[in-house]
């Protein structure tokens, strides 16, 4: 259950997270209808147009902070961006109690319980399960107080306990199901990822058994083409020239270099040898300080999405990545990858889902395309 506490759909399942974001547009528009609705059908109980006009205004600011809290581009949402929210649209209908108190007849008809409901449920793919649970209770809370002060002048003769009840309703209703879909949807996914993940180590160590076959048959490739017939030939020479000293060092060094890199090779590596052999596009690591392994699993796989899919012989003709920093003692490190277009360029819009997903996994990820090439900045944190 500890992941449960501390994950959100945007942080299981970016994608799907992105996909759930005009979910908070429908949200947040209704939210505003509603309340505009509910003020015009009980006008006559309005004493302050002022005030009224406020809680119009705080809710249209809490659905307008939903929206562009919960956008891609701004992944990931955070605790104070939920709080913000909740906290304007509270507002919101204590502006509303305050433009009907003396006059407030039927409670039912406030507007302020179903809205708060309304902008917690849209925001579930965001938030915790725990986060929303508790947002739904402390505004009920709110509500709960604003419906106290208001039932001495209600026409209906109902005690002021279910009155409350009443009116606390939609929040705590809408609060319980968005938790109920965050903790659902982040255990389902967990789950998935995990049966995901057994498939994919497996399939790994069969495609590094391959790359290895094929990297060692290049290397006993190279050395039969030069290695051994420079042998061969100094072994049937009278003399051993200058030239075939230098030779010697030249060929020495040149396989100290292959097997050290074989020996140091990363998971990004073995993908950019993976993507040269099957796609046939070159794809070139500069990590001198072996900086990738020190990526989390959900920044590798963040990166490894993009690498694979910028990896195409239609988007891609040359793909660099290359790594800064991220070595001990240094609190960050920056990763550029810079991909020289295909035939079939991506668009602006693919390429920015991609960065909200490196977004959604502690990645500050910005992007520039042209028509020559697409670059990507990726920085991260090293605890």
């Amino acid at each position: 259950m500890s992941g449960h506490l501390r994950l959100t759909q945007q942080e299981a399942d970016p994608i799907g997270a992105i996909s759930a974001s005009p979910i908070v547009t429908v949200g947040a528009i209704l939210a505003f209808a509603l309340a505009a609705v509910q003020t015009w059908s009980h006008w006559s109980e309005v004493g302050s147009p002022l005030a009224a006009g406020l809680a119009l205004l705080l809710v249209a600011a809490a659905g307008t902070a939903a929206i562009i809290a919960a956008a891609p581009a701004r992944a990931p949402f955070t605790n104070e961006r939920l709080w913000i929210i909740v906290t304007l649209a509270v507002g919101g209908a204590i502006a509303e109690y305050v433009s009907t108190i003396g006059n407030n007849r039927q409670l039912y008809d406030d507007f302020g319980p179903t809205v708060i409901g309304m902008l917690i449920l849209s925001l579930a793919p965001f938030c915790t399960w725990v986060s929303l649970a508790f947002a739904g209770v402390l505004s009920a809370a709110v509500v709960s107080i604003l419906v106290a002060g208001a039932s001495m002048y209600a026409a209906s003769e109902a005690p002021v306990a279910a009155l409350i009840t009443l009116n606390s309703a939609p929040v705590l209703a809408m609060s319980a199901a968005a938790a109920g879909y965050s903790y659902g949807i982040v255990a389902e996914t967990l789950a998935w990822q995990r049966e995901a993940n057994r498939a994919a180590l497996q399939r790994d160590a069969e495609l590094r058994a391959g790359i290895a076959r094929s990297v060692q048959q290049s290397r006993v490739s190279v050395l039969g083409r030069e290695v051994l017939p420079f042998l061969a030939g100094v072994m049937t020479a009278e003399r051993i020239s200058v030239a075939d000293a230098d030779r010697a060092r030249e060929l020495a060094e040149a396989l100290r270099r292959a097997l050290r890199a074989g020996i140091e090779s990363t998971w990004l590596d073995d993908l950019a040898a993976n993507i040269r052999l099957s796609r046939g596009v070159d794809t070139i690591i500069d990590d001198p300080t072996g900086a990738a392994a020190a990526l989390t699993a959900d920044q590798r796989s963040a990166l490894t999405a993009l690498i694979s899919w910028l990896g195409d012989a239609a988007r891609s003709r040359l793909i660099r990545v290359a790594f800064t920093g991220g070595s001990d003692g240094e609190g960050h490190g920056d990763i550029v990858l810079v991909s020289d277009s295909g035939a079939s360029p991506p668009s602006r819009r693919e390429l920015d889902r991609f960065v909200a997903v490196a977004r959604a996994v502690a990645l500050r990820a910005d992007a520039t395309l042209t028509r020559e090439n697409v670059t990507v900045g990726l920085s991260y944190d090293i605890d």
